[in-house]
C-alpha cells in the first residue's frame, strides 16, 4: 500500500488581477495606484527643472545624446516659472514614430500663460527611456 505524499500549498504570490496599468492592492485603505505613460512622466520632470522645483542634475541618468546640454541651456532662465501658483501640465500627447521611440508635446499652464514643450524619448537596450531633445516654444535652439 503506497501512502499518499502530503500536497504542498502554492505560497507563491498571485499576479495582479487589476486592469492593466494598475496595483490591484494598495495599502489598507488606499485607493489602487495607476502607472502613469512614460511620455507623461518626462513631461512631468522636465517641467519640475524648467519651473526651477528641481535642479537640472536632477536628469542625470534620464538624458542621453544633447538633452542633457539643452536642458543646462534652458533652466537657468527657469521658462515655466510663474509668479503665481506651480506650472501644471494640461496636455500631453505623444506619437510613436520607430520602435522605443516616442515624441511627445505638452502643453503647460504658467500663471496666465499657456506655454508648449515638445521633447523626443528613447527606450535604451536596458529598457529605459531616457530623454533625447526637448524644445520649449519661442525659445532659441540650444
Amino acid at each position: 500500500m503506497t501512502t499518499p505524499t502530503p500536497t504542498r500549498r502554492h505560497t507563491a504570490p498571485r499576479r495582479p488581477s487589476g486592469p492593466a496599468g494598475t496595483h490591484p492592492h494598495g495599502r489598507a485603505g488606499t485607493a489602487p495606484r495607476r502607472v502613469l505613460p512614460a511620455h507623461v512622466v518626462f513631461a512631468e520632470r522636465l517641467l519640475a527643472v524648467l519651473s526651477g522645483e528641481r535642479p537640472v542634475h536632477w536628469m542625470l541618468g534620464h538624458t542621453i545624446g544633447e538633452a542633457y546640454e539643452q536642458l543646462v541651456h534652458l533652466a537657468p532662465a527657469t521658462p515655466l516659472r510663474s509668479s503665481g501658483p506651480r506650472p501644471v501640465l494640461q496636455r500631453c500627447h505623444c506619437r510613436v514614430p520607430a520602435d522605443n521611440t516616442v515624441e511627445a508635446c505638452a502643453t503647460v499652464t504658467a500663471g496666465d500663460r499657456v506655454r508648449a514643450m515638445a521633447f523626443r524619448l528613447e527606450r535604451g537596450p536596458d529598457r529605459r527611456w531616457r530623454c533625447a531633445a526637448v524644445e520649449l516654444d519661442g525659445l532659441p535652439h540650444a
